[in-house]
């Protein structure tokens, strides 16, 4: 008997997009009315997009594989199809045993039901029997941690809730294949460490195949020992989980440190190394808005791991009365210690209602001797930043 889980040929997902073509409102306004009365309108450009081309691998039984690869790289489609969420356009896969996936909060839940019930849909659509279910069921609620909810309809439930209970179950009933998007990011630190904890298990002890998509590098290298790199939906590299990050890492092409931006409010935004600190400004025009814009960022390594992040509210800053018609917004972040290399920055600016704009991972920064290294040269393997640290050696 063969010992592959997964095996997927030639796997391709085109995608028909349509383009409005711009036109004055009684031109717009024509088009939407013949649509109506049931006439052809030629105003919409149609263009095919391939998310996955030419997509082929095996993964073996009790394998845990990290896929990795930039937004847009085709991670979640490939995903939905393994998943029979959606149909390839061309190739074929097969699966050997249950599948169980999370992909998107509320997976596979009826929001109708209780958590309870749909503990139970779930064990059915998954072939099993009531009475394995029963014998799971305490199981899968204790890890959960959403005991007195459990009666509750699930559209009552928080969105970390139902990130809880969807992995609870889909980790809990003895699936062969686990599927997990980034959908865990939802989740708070503690029940993520568990969540991987988990798989981790699942993985290695039990024998279970796990696909795990997310841009934390780090969570990836330590859970999987197989890697698959997707680039611009294909398959860039495959080999051992420390070997795809490494291509992956090396293969980035890094953003500017300042960019235009073609947007009524926002102009532009900069980030740049003052000495021992770093800027962060966005140049704003805000005359058609009453509230000034907030900016919120946060700081990535050159793996994508997030170290830290902030917005004015955080930092008790209140800007809520300040007149704003044309100006800048920024930051200066100081005692960083940040050690030498390159840094991702994602920001998002908005009035508390509005997103304005959101760019992740929009702009980079070389940080360059923001420490002293006379003590300390550099260190690879002792993360990105340097705190101080106080050291005393009291005699018994």
């Amino acid at each position: 008997m063969s010992d592959v889980a997964i095996s997927v040929e030639d796997l391709g997902k085109k995608f028909m997009l349509g383009h409005q073509k711009a036109s004055d409102f009684r031109n717009s306004f024509g088009t939407k009315l013949k649509r109506l009365v049931g006439l052809d309108s030629n105003e919409v450009d149609i263009e095919e997009f391939w998310a996955l081309k030419n997509i082929s691998f095996q993964i073996r039984q009790g394998e845990a594989v990290g896929i990795i690869g930039r937004n847009g790289a085709g991670k979640s489609t490939l995903l939905k199809i393994l998943s029979r969420i959606t149909e390839p356009t061309t190739g074929r896969f097969e699966l050997q045993g249950r599948v169980s996936s999370l992909l998107e909060v509320g997976t596979g839940f009826h929001m109708e039901l209780t958590g309870r019930e749909n503990i139970y849909l779930n064990g059915t659509i998954l072939g099993m029997k009531r009475a394995e279910i029963k014998q799971k069921f305490d199981e899968i609620v204790s890890f959960s941690g959403i005991e007195k909810f459990i009666d509750t309809p699930v559209k009552h439930y928080s969105s970390g809730m139902k990130v809880r209970l969807a992995f609870s179950v889909a980790a809990h009933l003895e699936p062969e294949i686990l599927i997990v998007d980034e959908v865990l990011a939802v989740g708070d630190a503690e029940f993520q460490k568990k969540c991987l904890g988990k798989m981790d298990e699942v993985s290695k002890n039990r024998g279970r195949t796990v696909i795990f998509v997310s841009h934390n590098l780090a969570a990836v290298e330590r859970l999987c020992n197989k890697g698959i790199y997707l680039k611009n939906g294909a398959v860039n590299y495959i080999g051992s989980a420390s070997e795809t990050l490494k291509e992956y890492s090396s293969g980035r092409s890094w953003p500017e440190n300042k960019i235009n931006i073609d947007h009524e409010i926002v102009r532009s935004i900069e980030v740049s190394q003052i000495e021992d600190k770093l800027l962060i400004r966005a140049y704003l025009d805000n005359y058609n808005y009453l509230k000034p814009p907030f900016l919120g960022f946060n700081i990535l390594d050159s793996a994508g791991n997030k170290l830290f992040g902030s917005n004015p509210k955080l930092s008790g800053f209140d800007q809520s009365n300040l007149p704003f018609k044309k100006g800048y917004v920024e930051t200066l972040l100081s005692d960083l210690k940040l050690r030498n290399g390159v840094y991702y920055v994602s920001v998002w600016i908005g009035d508390g209602v509005y997103d304005f704009f959101e760019g992740i991972e929009c702009l980079s920064v070389h940080i360059k001797d923001m420490i002293d290294n006379k003590y300390h040269p550099e260190v690879t393997n002792l993360g990105p930043v340097f705190p101080e640290a106080s050291w005393k050696i009291i005699k018994a």
